[in-house]
């Protein structure tokens, strides 16, 4: 019998060793209990749809101007002998409030001479028509010659005209020595002026600049596409209530408010919408449409509240208008205009990752979970899309609920989970879910 060779022991003894070591391993394990595999579906977050009537608000902004503004004009010459103290640099006047005043003396002349020239031209009238009327009775007998009745008859006719000219130079008269006062032609706020008594007032020559301050214009550039958020259409045929070149009209125009920093405050006034402008600016794609506001500098009744301020008098009147002591709507300032669009019924409002990018055929959708737990692909309308939410029209019913979290692939019928439902327990943690900004 041959012996094993001494280098043929020590793999034969390794080899016995990791049995060895193997068997009392096997020999010492725990046993592992089975349990059922975890639930890989995505966790996310839904938000409840719930219908409601929303009403749209488009913000614009633009600067205040006066609704009109013009020059006070003399219409005669002369030296100015009087100038109301009011006709200052930020003065407010009254309609018909005389302003200036030139001196009359060569008016009062003129006039009294085209007085005197219409007597002596109704005399002379008066003396040709009884020349006339002589003439043809002594016709009428055959006793006058054709000679004098024809002298007659022109001298009765150059008299008329003479006397038809010296009126219209007499109510020329008049209107001159009346425009040697200038009035305001409206209730308004002097921009200029240079007027001063002793200067000399040349016809046609601007004394001063006012505007109106019945009510003050802001108008409002919106994008083509804001418009059909807003009910214009009767304001562009210039149907509204308060419209000067359409009289009283069926209704009022969308409300607005207008917001500012001033004085210090943040301040507010309510206006309405009575006109579009009539062209879309074919390079900014821009409509003009111009907002009201009564009475902006609280000369009468004011429309003005300051922001959280909601103070009212006794007699009714609010204490936070122009006139009660609030800020007034200064021409020039630029302001922020919301106005106050249409309302849509039984609308959706959903935050703004809700919506999803819209696939190859360009329609926008959203993720609905139904009962099972199960993503559900859904066509929607949009309304409106804001920085924050999105305005749905159609394509969802009360109660749904609908995915707000960011999921990278998506199919229909696929199973997630809902944060928040019982059987998910606690909320997951930051690695589990993504936050709702898009």
């Amino acid at each position: 019998m041959r012996l094993l060779q001494p280098k043929a022991i020590i793999p034969i003894g390794i080899l016995a060793a990791v049995v060895t070591v193997v068997a009392l391993v096997h020999a010492m394990r725990e046993e592992i209990a089975p349990r059922a595999p975890e639930n890989t579906a995505p966790l996310i977050r839904t938000v409840r749809a719930e219908p409601t009537d929303f009403q749209f608000q488009v913000t614009a902004h633009g600067t205040v101007k006066p609704r009109s503004e013009s020059d006070l004009v003399p219409q005669v010459s002369g030296e100015v002998v009087w100038v109301s103290p009011d006709l200052v640099s930020g003065g407010f006047v009254a309609a018909e409030q005389p302003l200036v005043r030139i001196d009359r003396a060569d008016y009062e002349a003129a006039l009294e001479s085209a007085r005197a020239n219409v007597a002596r031209a109704e005399s002379e009238f008066a003396r040709a028509e009884k020349e006339r009327n002589r003439q043809q009775r002594l016709a009428d007998r055959s006793v006058a010659s054709e000679a004098h009745i024809d002298d007659a008859e022109n001298s009765f006719r150059v008299a008329q005209a003479t006397l038809r000219e010296r009126r219209a130079q007499l109510e020329r008269a008049e209107r001159d020595l009346e425009r040697t006062e200038l009035r305001a032609p409206y209730r308004g706020r002097v921009r200029s002026e240079q007027a001063d008594v002793g200067q000399f007032a040349s016809r046609g020559v601007a004394l001063a600049r006012l505007y109106a301050v019945d009510y003050a214009e802001i108008r409002l550039p919106l994008p083509d596409r804001e418009i059909a958020y807003l009910d214009l259409d009767e304001t562009r045929t210039g149907r509204f209530s308060g419209n000067p070149a359409e009289g009283a009209g069926e209704r009022d125009g969308p409300r607005v408010a207008l917001r500012a920093e001033f004085a210090g405050k943040q301040q507010t006034w309510e206006g309405k919408i009575v006109r579009s402008e009539g062209e879309l600016d074919p390079k900014s794609r821009m409509v003009q449409v111009v907002a009201r506001v009564e009475d902006p500098y609280g000369r009468g009744k004011g429309s003005h509240t300051e922001k959280g301020a909601e103070k009212v008098t006794e007699n009714g009147a609010d204490e936070s208008s122009p006139h009660a002591g609030g800020a007034p709507l200064e021409v020039g300032l630029f302001v922020e205009a919301e106005i106050v669009g249409r309302t849509v019924e039984d609308a959706y409002v959903l935050p703004r990752n809700a919506l999803r990018r819209p696939r190859g055929d360009g329609r926008p959708y959203v993720l609905v979970v139904d009962d099972d737990s199960r993503l559900r692909i859904r066509d929607v309308e949009v309304l409106r899309t804001e920085r924050g939410r999105v305005i749905v029209g159609a394509g969802l019913s009360p109660g749904e609920r609908v995915c707000i979290s960011p999921l990278r692939a998506v199919t229909d019928g696929m199973r997630v989970r809902v944060a928040g439902d019982a059987s998910e327990g606690d909320a997951p943690g930051p690695g589990e879910l993504v936050g709702a900004g898009s």
